[in-house]
């Protein structure tokens, strides 16, 4: 499918104190968008395109590039990946989650650095930097986190307490995991929530709140505030201090990994089962 940008006109805001989120544009022609992080230096977006089964090593997947409206630079940036999923960019490397594998890119040339193996991984799935360049990797299947530091990569913490451990984000000492849980056909259906896990003694911890949907994307809005993602359920969800989730904005099912911009007060989800990505302004 060609690419195509859906933009919209800015919609009237109501008198109220809570507007309602608007829709800004829609990129559709993508291939199952899993991850989406902006960078900072260029103001380029890079999407992850699984195009294929999530788990199949096929060398279908790839990296798209777009410009911060949504219009496509390049649709196949980086290629030769297998289901590449969560992405975090540290410096000039993008790490990318990839199967069994965490790909590191050089993002000035668009080149393939490095292949960092991970033995014994089944879908390694997001990934977060700390300010050290530290990078933790999410093995939802396996609730295991990898990690890599001074060049190696291997596993960190298993624990069964992680849940299907998803989406991943460093905060001061602590790594904050969004669980997936699991969904009907892999058993006993199960919601996934917030855990906390201490980056020195690896100790896990449940945050506040009840269980909240099978979850995949994670942003700090502010202190004890999150944004989550429900994949299985699809909407963009305002999690505050107690653990109440509160449905931003209704979305697709697939709403996976998204970036959020707390000074423009915008968000960007990849939208896997609609081959789309799509940008909204919160209030």
């Amino acid at each position: 499918m060609r690419p195509v940008v859906v933009l919209l006109l800015t919609l009237t805001l109501s008198n109220s104190s809570a507007a309602a989120p608007k829709l800004l544009w829609e990129v559709k022609g993508l291939a199952q968008p899993e991850s989406v992080v902006q960078d900072p230096a260029t103001d380029s977006i890079y999407v992850s395109n699984i195009a294929g089964a999530i788990m199949q090593k096929d060398g279908n997947g790839f990296i798209a590039k777009l410009r911060p409206d949504g219009t496509f630079i390049a649709r196949e940036w980086v290629k030769g990946l297998n289901a590449p999923a969560g992405m975090a960019l540290h410096e000039r490397a993008l790490y990318v989650a990839d199967v069994d594998e965490l790909v590191e890119i050089n993002v000035a040339s668009g080149e393939i650095a490095k292949r960092h193996e991970a033995k014994g991984a089944i879908f390694l799935n997001d990934v977060a930097v700390d300010q050290d360049g530290t990078v933790y990797v999410s093995d939802t299947p396996m609730n295991t986190i990898w990690r890599l530091k001074d060049g190696i990569f291997e596993p960190w913490l298993a624990n069964d307490a992680l849940n299907g451990p998803n989406g991943l984000l460093v905060q001061g000492d602590k790594l904050i995991v969004a669980s997936f849980g699991k969904l009907p056909d892999q058993g006993a259906p199960e919601l996934g929530g917030l855990v906390a896990v201490d980056l020195k003694d690896q100790s896990v911890s449940k945050l506040r709140g009840d269980p909240i949907g099978n979850l995949d994307g994670l942003q700090a809005l502010g202190p004890g505030l999150y944004l989550v993602t429900d994949w299985a359920a699809g909407g963009l969800y305002r999690v505050d201090a107690k653990g109440k989730a509160e449905r931003l904005i209704k979305l697709n099912k697939g709403s996976a990994d998204f970036v959020y911009f707390p000074d423009k007060k915008t968000v960007l989800v990849p939208i896997m089962l609609s081959n789309a990505l799509v940008a909204y302004a919160l209030d």
